[in-house]
């Protein structure tokens, strides 16, 4: 049998050539679109090009995974709220966000910015405050709004008011997502801290530590060395006991809120509970947050006779125990 085999002539075959057309384009459109799709996923990822480099954003404590994606898109550290808002979702961290102030100082795709939103990675150094002895809660409150502007003086003052002197004097490092809760609870821990080695002999006193702590509150802003913060809290001591007024001048710095506490006639009058001249006893509370040797030296006092006592111009102190002593000491060495 003769069988004709056509003669190949380089040409595809009509068939085959439009199958091969119609998967061409197929391919060009896969192509195009995922092109497309990678095109504008990489535009909804990537920065603005309005980036605040070296901005700060603080993020609330609760904050939302929304009303955060709509914050930073305002902020413009975001394009889409939708796009971080998805890829939360997707890693199960929506309800995981750190609280804190952030700082943006590059550009920073969305990918990283949920990063460092789930991990707290703020690009902020910790902040470091050191609150000195003698100082009172509205003091600390201005030093901690120096450190967290987001932290506003009252705001502080509000928590940290009803600890006045139990506000521990210390270096502290606080994390850029403190606030002034976390902040006065850091303070009152150390305090309970640094005071456990003294609270047996604080309970042998017979006083309470209410008395002691407001007691050295005063010492401290009454004395410096060590030697004669123990000689004045057993002054005070001995004025309690005798009932007589403690007529201590730092309180009318407290009353008054003002640094300088050389109190003139009229503030002698001052109606106040604080106002030692006019009340006999201990004032209502501390009038500072006193430090770890102010404590000490009320707990384990210097027993003397003296009642008196005063800083001369010599800035030694000078004790008396009568008040024609007392009086002879202040013509010779007050101003």
């Amino acid at each position: 049998m003769h069988v004709d085999i056509p003669k190949h002539t380089g040409a595809i075959p009509r068939t085959f050539r439009g199958c091969f057309e119609r998967s061409w384009q197929r391919w060009v459109l896969a192509f195009v679109l995922g092109l497309s799709v990678a095109i504008g996923y990489g535009i909804a990822f990537s920065p603005p090009a309005d980036f605040p480099v070296g901005s700060i954003v603080s993020i609330a404590p609760g904050a939302s995974a929304p009303s955060v994606a709509t914050q930073l898109a305002t902020a413009h550290i975001i394009k889409h709220p939708r796009v971080l808002r998805a890829l939360l979702r997707v890693a199960g961290a929506s309800d995981r966000l750190q609280a804190g102030a952030y700082l943006f100082s590059t550009p920073t795709d969305v990918f990283v910015v949920a990063y460092r939103l789930v991990t707290g990675d703020y690009g902020i150094p910790p902040a470091r405050i050191t609150f000195p002895e003698g100082e009172t809660a509205r003091d600390y409150a201005v030093r901690v709004h120096e450190a967290f502007p987001d932290i506003s003086e009252s705001s502080f003052l509000s928590l940290a008011k009803p600890y006045e002197g139990y506000l521990f004097p210390d270096t502290y490092v606080f994390s850029p997502s403190a606030d002034a809760g976390s902040i006065v609870q850091t303070m009152r821990t150390n305090f309970n801290t640094k005071t456990a080695s003294l609270m047996g002999d604080a309970g042998a006193s017979g006083h309470s530590l209410s008395d002691i702590i407001t007691l050295a509150s005063l010492v401290e802003k009454e004395a410096r060395s060590v030697e004669n913060k123990r000689i004045v809290a057993g002054v005070l001591w001995n004025r309690l006991k005798l009932g007589m007024p403690l007529q201590v001048d730092a309180v009318f710095g407290y009353i008054f809120d003002r640094d300088t506490y050389s109190p003139s006639l009229a503030d002698l009058k001052a109606e106040s509970p604080y106002n030692t001249y006019t009340h006999k006893g201990l004032p209502p509370g501390p009038i500072s947050n006193p430090g770890l040797e102010s404590i000490d030296a009320v707990i384990h006092p210097t027993k003397t006779t003296y009642l008196y006592y005063l800083t001369g111009k010599d800035n030694q102190m000078h004790y008396a125990t009568t008040f024609a002593e007392h009086q002879t000491n202040r013509q010779k060495y007050l101003p």
